[in-house]
């Protein structure tokens, strides 16, 4: 018999939460970010969630490869852009535009470029489209105000597609510096007079900021049903679907008697006769180890579809949790959990742990087996 954990990615509500998108923006394109393997939903899954996205954004050249093979036709985002001649000759044969974010970028880029012959410069030029990022408070990657106007010019000059983006550091909060509204100005300043597309707004932005969805978006963390602020009521009302549940089963029951513990380090306590459940999930399948007493799972009945919500006690181990089953007194052996997905959001799990929803997908384990499903 194997072990009862698993992973299932719902490519429904994938292209459910692109439409929710879709309709915030006034069906601005978007580029759907699937950077680490979608999130931790996997590109197979994001390839057929994303099908009506206009382009699809990642890091890394193998995995535009592998959405190339896949049947892939739409527009691919380099993030980072490319550090090597090979890079850059490997992305006009996969048809991506790229990010151009420092100045060694652009040597590299005019240097291949002038190297070429006359007519085949030209044909070349015509097939790369960059989008040239400007570093308007995040401080991270990209030319600032200062060097932006000369950065454009350079790749203008070379016969380049240029466009413009930016990224903001605190969509998310309205108490937090730089804020939008300067991120912004300095964006609209410095591309105002220029050539090419403009895009900025990621997951938080398109939520709370409207006046900043330019000509493309790029959504992240909301494709996938999660929070960007890591807090699930800042979402409730976006109808905003879930996209990976991640479920098990109750293993073992055990009497606790007053003054018994649970589990590694007795961090649990009990102070009356309860029953407890242990589940088949752990750190190892990417269950956060820090999620602390109360931490929610949902234990559905083995016999009707009703289930309720459980509290996590003691430590969470490498292959097991544990859970008060005070108020379950229909749970048994088999009974099937729901650890995070449409009835425990995951960023109720992750807070309490003091992480957020995007670490505990891209966390999800290689060893916990994945079903695709399409609903």
């Amino acid at each position: 018999m194997s072990r009862p954990i698993q992973a299932t990615i719902f490519t429904q509500n994938l292209s459910h939460n692109l439409a929710q998108v879709k309709k915030l923006t006034k069906a601005r394109p978007t580029w759907a970010v699937v950077k680490a393997n979608a999130y931790g939903h996997g590109l197979q899954a994001a390839y057929a969630g994303f099908a009506q996205s206009e382009g699809l954004a990642l890091l890394d050249l193998h995995d535009a490869q592998l959405l190339r093979e896949m049947g892939w036709k739409g527009k691919i985002l380099l993030l980072e852009g490319i550090f090597t001649t090979d890079d850059l000759e490997n992305c006009l044969r996969l048809d991506c535009d790229m990010v151009v974010h420092h100045a060694s970028q652009l040597i590299l880029i005019e240097s291949w470029i002038k190297l070429l012959s006359p007519s085949k410069h030209e044909q070349v030029s015509q097939k790369i489209a960059c989008w040239l990022k400007l570093n308007s408070g995040m401080n991270r990657l990209g030319f600032k105000s200062a060097q932006y106007v000369m950065a454009y010019q350079v790749l203008f000059g070379l016969g380049l597609t240029v466009n413009h983006l930016t990224h903001f550091a605190n969509a998310d909060t309205d108490h937090s510096l730089p804020t939008v509204s300067e991120q912004w100005q300095v964006f609209e300043h410095c591309t105002q007079f220029l050539e090419g597309f403009r895009s900025a707004a990621n997951s938080a932005a398109i939520l709370r900021h409207a006046n900043t969805h330019a000509d493309w978006t790029r959504p992240g963390i909301m494709l996938y049903g999660a929070s960007p602020s890591g807090l699930w009521d800042d979402i409730a009302g976006y109808d905003l679907k879930p996209a990976m549940q991640l479920s098990s089963a109750i293993i073992s029951i055990q009497d606790l008697e007053p003054g018994q513990t649970v589990g590694y380090g007795g961090n649990f306590t009990a102070t009356q006769m309860i029953r407890i459940g242990v589940i088949a999930c752990g750190y190892a399948d990417g269950y956060p180890r820090s999620a602390p007493l109360g931490t929610p799972v949902w234990v559905g009945n083995n016999n009707s579809d009703h289930g309720c919500i459980v509290p996590v006690i003691g430590r969470v181990s490498m292959d097991m949790l544990t859970v008060d089953l005070s108020h379950a007194a229909f749970a048994e052996v088999g009974c099937p959990v729901e650890l995070w997905g449409a009835k425990v959001p995951i960023d109720q799990v992750a807070k309490p742990a003091g992480t957020v929803g995007y670490e505990l997908m891209c966390a999800l384990a290689a060893r916990v087996p994945v079903r695709v499903a399409s609903n």
